[in-house]
């Protein structure tokens, strides 16, 4: 009973007779012993229809067949169960969830800030920050900011998101007009491709650039150090000779030396 006196171990006690209400409620199907009906309605292995067959005999079944009886549908009645791999199809499910969660694209707004005055050099390096965004697949929200007297002048603002929407109308279009908000002027900027797109394309991009790099370093990695080794060995010969040379040619310079002396000496014997 839930009510009364509890024994030391009680909340052993409540969970056992059901009166754990505290507790969380399992998502996972109940299988083999823990469905507790009398009768269920049976799907072989492969999907095809078995019937309504007692529970006994659906467990017979499946330790026939080494599988697991796995409650599809509790709510039918009677309730559906399948014979099925648990563990393997847990498995599945999990990558299942996983791919998804990975090819899943997340809406994001990217804020870009200008002056209605702004360096071209400055436009530029904005513009460039707009482009990346939009080859990713996000929006982007232009904000232009009025200081002092700039207020008075929105027009400036509405030339320079004109211009910038024109400036990379190939990647993206103008989602929200311009529009004052306060001392600032708004414009958001779409994408033309989806995330999903831009993801796929950044994943090929990323696959090819790994195959270029392994492509480039296996030939120096097979036969590049021996051409460098054979080039330095080339290198130090020709520089030996080159040291050589004029060692080999002194010799000659002392005999042409020596050959005046000599001839005066025989002369003065003479």
């Amino acid at each position: 009973m839930c009510g009364g006196t509890q024994p030391a171990n009680a909340a052993a006690t409540r969970q056992a007779a059901g009166c754990n209400r505290g507790g969380s409620i399992s998502t996972e199907p109940r299988i083999n012993d823990r469905i507790r009906v009398p009768e269920v309605r049976l799907v072989g292995p492969s999907g095809e229809q078995v019937g309504i067959v007692p529970l006994a005999k659906a467990l017979e079944l499946a330790q026939e067949y080494d599988l697991d009886l796995v409650e599809v549908a509790a709510t039918a009645r009677p309730p559906v169960c399948k014979l099925m791999d648990y563990g393997k199809f847990k498995y599945e499910s999990a990558m299942k969830a996983r791919e998804a969660r990975k090819n899943q694209a997340h809406t994001v707004i990217k804020e870009m800030k200008l002056r209605p005055k702004i360096d071209p050099h400055d436009y530029e390096t904005k513009k460039g920050h707009v482009v990346r965004f939009l080859k990713q697949g996000d929006k982007v929200k232009i904000t232009i900011m009025f200081r002092g007297r700039e207020q008075s002048r929105p027009e400036l603002g509405f030339r320079l998101l004109q211009r910038l929407a024109e400036d990379v109308q190939d990647l993206g279009f103008v989602e929200s007009s311009p529009k004052q908000d306060g001392r600032n002027m708004i414009m958001v900027l779409g994408p033309h491709k989806k995330k999903t797109e831009a993801m796929a394309e950044a994943r090929e991009a990323q696959a090819a650039r790994k195959a270029a790099a392994q492509a480039g370093v296996t030939p120096r990695r097979q036969g590049g150090g021996d051409d460098e080794a054979t080039d330095a060995v080339d290198a130090v010969e020709t520089a030996d000779e080159a040291v050589e040379a004029p060692v080999e040619e002194q010799p000659e310079a002392a005999d042409a030396t020596e050959t005046p002396a000599s001839a005066g000496t025989e002369a003065a014997a003479g």
